[in-house]
């Protein structure tokens, strides 16, 4: 079984930095994009940011851009996200996600096949 599992959430304060990280499980993601996600309160789910499976090559969503980075161990079958300068809109249960198919660096949320149960980041201003 399949499983993605989140960690390093918390309550930071604005300015502040935390790193996620996102574990997989049951099978190996070297080969696939993997991505992050997030839903702030009352609102949609947004794309944050995505990795190749090389890690060569990223994709980030305007809010997050040159504030947040996304790598990934594969040894590990980890994915990180270390987020620095963050505001307080950047509040949200945030999503690791990871895609069956091979290779690409995909960013809609449709397109991946497996989720983590998310964590909750929560910057106080």
């Amino acid at each position: 079984q399949v499983q993605l599992v989140e960690s390093g959430g918390g309550l930071v304060q604005a300015g502040g930095s935390l790193r996620l990280s996102c574990a997989a499980s049951g099978r190996t993601f070297s080969n696939n994009c993997m991505g992050w996600f997030r839903r702030p309160p009352g609102k949609e789910r947004e794309f944050v940011a995505a990795i190749s499976w090389s890690g060569g090559s990223t994709s980030y969503g305007d809010s997050v851009k040159g504030r947040f980075t996304i790598s990934r161990d594969n040894a590990k079958n980890t994915v990180y996200l270390q987020m620095n300068s963050l505001k307080p809109e950047d509040t949200a249960v945030y999503y690791c996600a990871a895609r069956k198919s091979l290779y690409g660096l995909v960013v809609r949320d449709y397109e991946y096949d497996y989720w983590g149960q998310g964590t909750q980041v929560t910057v106080s201003s």
